[in-house]
């Protein structure tokens, strides 16, 4: 199989270096890594690209869902990505003004892995990274900034980047991977934003850090209070808090000051209220506007989006790195053997689309639902906030109450590995 081959070129035609392979993946999140890696180890050259120097983002989604593990497990790697330290979400509690209420218990899900896994995702894109370093078929190029598509013979031939050294470079391959997330810079240079769908109203997340105590309960807390939703997530030594609020009243917000933000934080969460005294400034606080979309169309001839880069999530339920998961892996299904021929055809990457949009519009659905029907009653009150009854009964229900258990670990048609694909 032959490997990424370099030529240098003029410098007056502005690269001053050229690299040939099959696949350029752009992008080292989930998606990206994941694929990166599958390609490498089946004899698939491939260039992954980030622009940043390292793999480290704060608040980046950290679940790792039961889909998503057993992908990692199919590739053989599950046992040593365990090993890594993580904690266990054995069931997801909500606690309202009216009582607690358990949302979601995985433990009878038909899985080997009947929870979620929580691991700081620098930490696993960290070992995707290392596993795929195994292969010569692998190439890792960090501090790449991608400012252009190389278009040719009417498809996508590779793209051009700068880096912090010596300036332009570009990598020609057969098929480029857009999975630079939901602000991708291979989405706009594009053109296939133009065919953005909104699916769901958009609420911003102001997020922060509080320490977390050698006693307190591990995995994920959600809080529901008059007026107000907190999720904490467990990030083993410390908790990575997520305060809902309407979209475009962060200004108000941040007018009423940050006593005011930690006060309502402490009446939602008591139990954890001396812990806000941690929080002392504005600037360890982060807003994230979410407003989940997707594209209507994920590919042109030479090129395929997946991930975020093709259909943005809500942070509802926390599929949005699953879903990319299972894209990276439905992705290798179909475009190892046209990658190893060198030869992409538009069928192939429409092939991707099908198989993940209709599981990406049904969750999309979903989470639409229940930010209007729950989220938006409860931002909007005044009072104390209770589970419907409807939902209560739901839960209560043995041959319902694991619907919202498999919703979060699995959604709908997870993808898994061609058996000639799955671990060596």
């Amino acid at each position: 199989m032959d490997h990424p081959q370099r030529r240098h070129v003029d410098a007056a035609e502005k690269v001053v270096e050229s690299v040939e392979t099959r696949c350029c993946v752009v992008g080292a999140g989930p998606a990206g890594a994941l694929l990166a890696l599958i390609l490498a180890r089946n004899g698939v050259p491939v260039c992954l690209l980030e622009a940043h120097e390292d793999f480290d983002r704060d608040f980046r989604g950290d679940t790792l869902h039961p889909s998503a593990m057993e992908i990692i497990d199919e590739l053989g790697l599950a046992d040593a990505l365990l090993r890594l330290r993580h904690t266990k979400i054995r069931k997801a509690n909500l606690m309202t003004g009216a009582g607690a209420v358990v949302a979601a218990e995985f433990k009878r899900l038909k899985t080997r892995f009947p929870y979620i896994t929580m691991m700081p995702q620098a930490h696993f894109i960290e070992f995707l990274v290392a596993e795929a370093k195994r292969y010569a078929d692998f190439e890792l190029r960090l501090g790449a900034r991608v400012e252009e598509l190389i278009e040719e013979s009417g498809g996508v031939r590779g793209v051009r980047y700068r880096d912090g050294d010596d300036g332009w470079h570009e990598v020609r391959s057969a098929l480029t991977v857009g999975a630079d997330g939901r602000g991708s810079r291979v989405r706009h240079l594009s053109g296939l934003d133009a065919g953005t769908l909104k699916t769901s109203p958009p609420i911003d997340v102001l997020w922060f850090r509080l320490p977390r105590a050698p006693g307190d309960p591990e995995g994920f807390i959600g809080r529901i209070g008059a007026g107000h939703a907190v999720v904490m997530l467990d990030r083993l030594d410390e908790w990575q808090i997520g305060y809902i609020i309407f979209k475009g009243t962060y200004q108000q917000v941040r007018a009423a000051g940050l006593d005011a933000l930690k006060k309502s934080f402490a009446e939602t969460a008591p139990e954890y209220a001396e812990r806000v005294a941690h929080l002392k400034e504005w600037k360890q606080v982060s807003m994230l506007s979410v407003e989940s979309s997707r594209l209507k169309t994920w590919y042109r001839a030479g090129l395929l989006l997946i991930g975020d880069a093709a259909h943005i999530m809500s942070p509802v339920g926390g599929v949005g790195i699953n879903y990319a998961i299972q894209d990276a892996a439905a992705a290798a299904n179909v475009l190892v053997e046209p990658l190893r021929r060198g030869n992409v055809t538009n069928e192939q990457l429409r092939r991707v689309q099908r198989e993940r949009e209709l599981p990406t519009r049904i969750i999309q659905t979903i989470q639409t639902f229940i930010q209007r029907r729950v989220l938006a009653g409860v931002l909007g009150s005044r009072q104390t906030v209770a589970v419907p009854f409807l939902i209560r009964l739901l839960l209560r229900t043995p041959i319902l109450r694991d619907l919202p258990a498999r919703f979060i670990a699995f959604g709908f048609r997870p993808a898994h590995m061609r058996p000639e694909l799955r671990g060596k």
